[in-house]
Parts: C-alpha cells; structure tokens; sequence
C-alpha cells in the first residue's frame, strides 16, 4: 500500500524561517512516530492566490520526492483558504486525497474587517512595514494589505470552486478568557467588541465549518497558536500532539480504503 505523505499549511504571521518552526514541535513528534511529514514553504503574509501557487509548487516537490501519487493536506488558519484555493483552481485535486482544515476562517474574520475599515493611510503605512519585515524574513510576495482585506467577514463560505475528489474535513478551537493564552489577549478582547461569537481568539468557532465539521481539535481550550504547538504549557503541547497523531492515523485508513 502506498501511504501518502503528510504536508502541513501554516496561516499568516508564522513561517518556517531558520530555527522557528510553523507548528512548533508537531512534524518532528510525528515524524518520530513514523509518518512522512513536510512543512509546506509559503509566504507568512502572501494573498490567497500567491500562497496556492507556493503550496502547489511544494507539492509536486514533494510527490517527486517521495514518488506517492498524492498527498494529505493538514491546514491552519489562513492556510486552508490557501489550499482550498490550490486545490479548486490551481487543477491540485488529483494530488490531494484529503484537506484537514484547523481553525480556518472559512467565513472571514471580524477582527480583519474591523483592521480593514481603519483609515487606509494608516492600514499601508503599517503594511509597507509588516512586507518589509516579511521580506527580511524570505517572503517572496508579502501583501499583508491584500490579505487583511481578502480575510474579511462574510456571510457565505469563502469557495473558489469544486473540491470534489478530495475528502475535506475541519475542526475548531475556542478558549474563554484572556488567561486561557494571554498573548491572544488583544484580538480576543477584540473580537469580542466586534460580536463575534465563540473563538479561538482568532477565528470563530462557526467561520471554522468546512465541510464534515468535527467539532473541537481537543477535548479542553486551546487557542489559535495551542493548536500548532506554540503553547507554553507542556501538558497542552502534549495533548496537541497526540490529536494530530491520531488525525494522521485516520487519515492513513483513507489510503487504504483507496489505495
């Protein structure tokens, strides 16, 4: 039976850039346990569009090098609009055999509309500033402008087309309060003024359905960086390796239902 590897999608702000890590500790643990993981090589601030072409690009350098025929896209935040994007309209569903999104917003966000309707000489000034770090740290097409804007509420799912082909799924996160991860303080109080309802401190709750919804990625709170292992809670970290464990698990039953 040919397993198909595993390719983790970051979202905006996190990257992989020399020693820190987009998932933390998360493809290390897994490839301890016997999985062949990769860390797709994305723009930690590129549109929608430029980040599906970097992802399809990996991809491919991915199914050259393993020689599998497809692969298992497990997607965080921003990263599963960059894959859903790939897959419906860079011709990438028949290199697919799934899309796990974590914490997407599917449906925009709040807090990005509320950024996107500040005065747009302060919203460039900031971004020309963000791009030029991004830059620094080896983002090919940073346009963190474009993205606040394409990250926007809205009240139907964000699709680019048909994903049929390819077995999707998703999950969410939600915490309570500010001491669930103070670092998330700020965009939670400020998603909270905005009336968004339930979230991970970053994406609601239900921007995060996609598909067959599954509910929580673990069976406690966990915020929108607990969930890629930047949590400074060693128990929690624990916890976040195992549900990913399990999900490659289950996920490698598709291959062999199919392969």
């Amino acid at each position: 039976m040919n397993q198909h590897p595993f390719i983790l999608v970051h979202g905006i702000i996190v990257k992989e850039f020399l020693f820190f890590k987009a998932f933390g500790g998360i493809g290390k643990r897994l490839k301890k346990a016997g999985y062949a993981v990769f860390t797709a090589d994305t723009d930690g601030f590129g549109t929608i569009e430029n980040n599906a072409a970097q992802l399809k690009a990996y991809t491919e350098r991915v199914l050259a090098e393993t020689g599998a025929e497809k692969v298992h896209l497990i997607a965080h935040s921003k990263g599963g609009l960059d894959a859903k994007y790939a897959l419906s309209a860079l011709g990438m569903r028949e290199k697919a055999a799934s899309l796990t999104t974590l914490c997407t917003p599917h449906r925009g966000s709040g807090i990005a509309t509320w950024l996107y309707r500040r005065p747009r000489w302060l919203m460039k000034f900031i971004a020309f500033w963000i791009d030029l770090w991004y830059r620094i740290c080896r983002d090919r097409h940073p346009d963190s402008y474009a993205v606040c804007r394409q990250l926007c509420s809205t009240d139907e799912e964000i699709s680019f087309g048909d994903l049929d082909g390819v077995y999707c799924q998703s999950f969410s996160s939600a915490i309570d309060s500010c001491k669930d991860d103070f670092l998330l303080s700020a965009p939670l109080l400020l998603s909270r003024h905005c009336k968004e309802g339930e979230s991970d401190g970053i994406v609601t709750v239900e921007s995060s359905r996609f598909a067959n919804y599954r509910g929580s990625c673990l069976g406690e709170k966990a915020s929108h960086s607990d969930i890629i292992g930047l949590s400074r809670n060693k128990k929690k970290r624990e916890s976040v390796y195992e549900f990913y464990i399990g999900l490659c698990e289950e996920l490698l039953g598709i291959d062999e239902d199919f392969g």
